[in-house]
């Protein structure tokens, strides 16, 4: 077959259940083969078996794919041309590599006898995403792209999980080869390496040493990250934390991983987490770190975080991240949902059961003393509400897709995530533009979800177009624009730290009507919410519609978002709000702000 017939093939025996991309003439050999298997092997009912999702734009492509393998766990897969087509991917490659998401982006070439001489819509791929990706392939002989193209899936899901590129020549796709039907590429240190982790098991005395310093703690804490998710190991540690008594807080990518309607579950911390989430952190004398890399907008100051912690345990599939912060007492570089499995049934067939009840009672008044609040008497509409009576229809239920800003924060902080694979955000990269393509892909991943973007006015018209690829393919997909007229976390920023100089983040001189655009672009159900009193019965009517619909809501444009731990500043030093009480004087004020200039 051709290499163009070869790479469809490999395709569909990995899974691929669905492609994102844009043709070019670089990749127009891959896409004529894709079009003729789906031809060949249609259903009866003619369902293509591997259906070609076509965006607005490549970048749009990218974030589709990422966001059909967050919301599934399989590898999402993108398939672009040479030139901008391949450049417009970076982002997204980016973006997964920074998350942990597995991706294969295929990209066109230029014929290999054109390579370097600048032709036409040529990039150098193998340069540019050599940085941003977890590996990169230039296949120059067809002989090898078919083990090539496997040993791509490979890498991108195994270990931790990352994406994968490969270019293909053009002249690469037309020749002819034998297809294998199961070769790979001779990777043997990247296997040694990879099997040495994944074989990895806690042994007795390992397993012995993490429950006598459990045991002599008093406060203890999990923090639970991303990795948790990847690790598909959600059941594990909810075993875990129940059988031990353990409160779980989660990063921004952790949402998920521990049902946060739990009596054990803390929320977010972080920069924006919840008060008593960070409150807790400060108060614990043990920390066990799961699946989570001790990220900036956690721990901004390592060497102040969780500050009265006596023992720190990591689990991490990556040993590259064990330690790299902050300093840990006990580590385990291996399968995260092993180890905690493991860990259980040692501490259960032992009857270890740490005596918390103070602990408990400490964390409870915590979330009582210091939950969420906002401006609730407002004439205005607060964000916050709009979230809260979303999550009052969803239930915890949702898939839910986001920007990034202020509107990203609101999300995280007032749904309920009680599974994982519901929160689709760019966490590590904070891409704007990510939330609605990435939307779209999780409904294809999850045609019977519901499936919320909430965005951003200055966030989603980073990808606009990608309204239309919506309709397009009638997803029941539901949008939801909070319109403060303005980048709100620059701008939060700026009266902060910038004495109120709005420099580029006001946009109330902007003309674009959203609703009008999103009429042109084909939705049914479009609306512009203005009236508080109308909260209730619009959020009904939006999600309870049969098809794509649009919202946009005009909110206070000086709702901010708190808790918020400035750079620099610790979690004792986190700024509350005017609605959140502070621990530092047991009444509802702002904490005084850090000075600082840095962003």
């Amino acid at each position: 077959m051709t290499g163009a017939e070869a790479i469809v093939q490999v395709l569909a025996d990995e899974g691929t259940g669905v492609l994102f991309g844009y043709s070019g003439g670089a990749i127009l050999p891959v896409y004529d083969a894709v079009f003729r298997y789906n031809a060949d092997h249609a259903s009866a009912d003619g369902r293509e078996p591997m259906p070609l999702i076509v965006p607005a734009n490549e970048q749009g492509a990218g974030f589709m794919a990422a966001g059909y393998a967050r919301a599934s766990g399989k590898v999402g897969v993108a398939i672009v041309t040479s030139g901008p087509g391949a450049t417009n991917m970076v982002t997204p490659v980016r973006d997964a590599m920074a998350d942990s998401i597995p991706l294969v982006a295929i990209c066109g070439q230029v014929p290999t006898s054109s390579l370097g001489s600048d032709a036409f819509q040529e990039a150098p791929v193998s340069n540019i995403m050599g940085a941003c990706a977890k590996h990169v392939f230039l296949v120059t002989d067809v002989a090898q792209l078919e083990a090539t193209l496997r040993t791509a899936f490979e890498i991108a899901r195994s270990g931790r999980p990352g994406p994968v590129v490969v270019d293909v020549p053009k002249d690469v796709q037309n020749a002819t080869l034998r297809f294998d039907g199961g070769c790979r590429l001779s990777i043997p240190g990247y296997r040694a390496r990879l099997r040495a982790v994944e074989e990895s098991r806690l042994d007795d005395e390992a397993c012995a040493a993490f429950f006598a310093a459990l045991m002599q703690a008093k406060r203890p804490l999990i923090y639970a990250g991303g990795g948790v998710i990847a690790a598909e190991a959600a059941v594990a540690l909810r075993v875990f934390a129940d059988a031990f008594g353990l409160p779980v807080t989660t990063t921004l990518m952790g949402l998920g991983a521990f049902d946060s309607t739990e009596p054990l579950a803390l929320h977010m911390l972080g920069m924006h987490g919840t008060a008593y989430a960070n409150y807790a952190v400060e108060d614990c004398d043990f920390v066990f770190a799961l699946g989570a890399r001790f990220d900036d907008r956690v721990a901004g100051v390592p060497a102040k975080f969780a500050p009265r912690a006596k023992f720190i345990a990591q689990v991490d599939i990556d040993p590259a991240e064990i330690g790299k912060v902050k300093p840990v007492d006990w580590q385990h570089v291996g399968p995260l949902r092993s180890a905690l499995e493991r860990l259980t049934r040692y501490g259960q067939s032992r009857g270890i059961r740490p005596a918390l009840d103070d602990w408990h009672a400490h964390v409870a008044a915590l979330k009582q003393q210091h939950a969420m609040g906002y401006d609730r008497a407002n004439a205005l509409i607060q964000p916050q509400a709009v979230i809260e009576a979303i999550n009052h229809h969803a239930k915890g239920r949702a898939i839910v897709s986001t920007g990034v800003g202020q509107h990203q924060m609101w999300a995280a902080q007032y749904f309920d995530f009680r599974a994982p694979r519901q929160w689709l955000t760019s966490g590590s990269m904070g891409t704007m533009g990510f939330g609605l393509p990435a939307a779209v892909g999780a409904q294809f991943a999850r045609p019977d979800a519901l499936v919320i973007d909430i965005d951003g006015d200055a966030s989603i018209r980073m990808n606009l177009g990608e309204l239309e690829t919506v309709t397009t393919y009638g997803l029941p997909l539901k949008v939801v624009v909070l319109n403060n007229s303005g980048d709100g976390m620059v701008r939060q920023w700026q009266k902060l730290y910038f004495g109120r100089r709005f420099a580029a983040s006001d946009k109330s001189l902007h003309k674009k009507d959203f609703v009008l655009a999103a009429q042109a672009d084909g939705f049914g159900w479009a609306r512009r919410l203005a009236d508080k009193a109308q909260l209730e019965s619009t959020i009904a009517d939006f999600l309870a519609f049969d098809g794509p619909a649009f919202l946009e809501v005009m909110i206070d444009p000086d709702a901010g978002v708190y808790p918020m731990v400035g750079p620099g500043a610790t979690y004792a030093q986190m700024i509350t709000g005017d609605f959140i009480p502070s621990r530092s004087t047991g009444s509802v004020e702002t904490n005084e702000i850090p000075s600082t200039s840095m962003f």
